[in-house]
């Protein structure tokens, strides 16, 4: 069986160790260009060096290098046509750097490199932090008890992101607070029309009905832009996030944007893909706090009330992820996907889509 095939068909590890295949053929780059780099570039780097890519990412090719004084993880641009401002790992690397000792924990980014030349596309160097990633929505592998340890501490780090001084951070400039919603419908609405290979009503539905009705706007905050579990390393023996990954989405903007986000759990049904959540389930006895004590636990921890319109937020990130989902379909459509899985991620988008509008129909009614 060709190597790509094995690694779609293996899945993701039960016990949330990250898993790493040989380089996809269509990801490949020069590694001793790569080697020569960063023995010219990286402080304390001992090659030679061993490269395999983790399977089971849809955006950035991310690959793990190995190297006698220590592990190191390597982000880059896919290859091919990229739609408007995707895949930006400079974006990423600048804001790995700012929250660097940080009450979030981060991997200590390296190196940028922005000269194509070196291996085919920008990239960049970072730690390899050990642990666990579950790439599900919902930690079904683990105990109740480190479930809701996990939860607990899922509720923390994003209310740390959402306490941190972005200005003294250095992230001035990283994104325009003012408007920051309106810009994001309208920034996913284009994504989608860039996105679009077919027509799909709910998605021009619900655009529209997001521009009409955003709730009024918040001091900004830094938003991660895609924080979920399967974004989360957690240690290798113990039920607490050690790092925060993907923040090829982060900006500067409205907290309930991260919020609501992470509550799509909660909306989402159970199932064995990577869309699996809670909907319909009874949680007790799980270790999972439901949608309300989730949020009531976070609001507390940034001392502020409970949000009165967390739907509509919830809605925008169906939409949104809904616009990222009919982009990475499109990617495998043209053979540029970073995971072969993606070529049947059709239903998905327009799962979401559908789901979002019953959301919308049910909190407006005439809608």
């Amino acid at each position: 069986m060709p190597a790509d095939a094995a690694a779609a068909a293996a899945g993701p590890p039960l016990d949330g160790r990250p898993e790493l295949v040989p380089v996809l053929e269509r990801h490949r780059f020069d590694e001793a260009a790569l080697a020569r780099h960063l023995a010219q570039h990286l402080p304390g780097f001992d090659g030679p060096i061993e490269v395999r890519q983790f399977q089971g990412g849809q955006s950035n090719p991310t690959f793990h290098v190995a190297t006698r004084a220590g592990d190191y993880v390597l982000r880059k641009k896919p290859p091919g046509k990229l739609l408007p401002r995707a895949h930006a790992v400079e974006r990423e690397y600048r804001i790995l750097r700012a929250l660097e000792g940080s009450e979030v924990p981060v991997p200590r980014a390296r190196l940028l490199v922005e000269d194509e030349g070196v291996i085919g596309t920008v990239f960049f160097v970072m730690d390899h932090v050990p642990g666990r990633i579950f790439f599900d929505r919902v930690p079904m592998a683990a105990p109740p008890a480190e479930r809701a340890a996990i939860y607990e501490d899922m509720a923390r780090v994003l209310a740390a992101l959402h306490r941190v001084d972005w200005r003294a951070a250095g992230l001035e400039g990283f994104g325009r607070p003012e408007g920051y919603m309106p810009r994001q419908v309208d920034l996913w609405v284009r994504q989608w029309q860039a996105a679009k290979v077919e027509e799909m009503p709910e998605m021009d539905r619900l655009g529209a009905w997001l521009a009409a009705n955003l709730p009024p706007e918040e001091p900004a905050t830094i938003a991660h832009g895609d924080y979920r579990l399967g974004n989360l390393i957690i240690h290798p023996t113990e039920p607490r996030i050690v790092a925060v990954l993907d923040w090829e989405l982060a900006t500067i903007g409205h907290p309930l944007a991260d919020l609501g986000y992470c509550c799509l759990t909660y909306h989402f049904d159970p199932g064995p893909e990577g869309v699996t959540g809670v909907a319909g389930l009874d949680l007790a006895g799980t270790g999972i706090p439901d949608e309300r004590e989730f949020v009531a636990r976070y609001s507390a921890l940034m001392r502020r009330p409970v949000p009165a319109a967390l739907d509509v937020f919830v809605v925008f990130s169906m939409f949104r992820l809904a616009s990222i989902v009919a982009g990475v379909w499109r990617r495998a459509l043209d053979g540029n996907a970073a995971d072969p899985r993606a070529i049947g991620y059709r239903h998905r988008y327009r799962e979401m889509a559908e789901r979002a509008w019953a959301i919308v129909r049910r909190i407006d009614p005439a809608a």
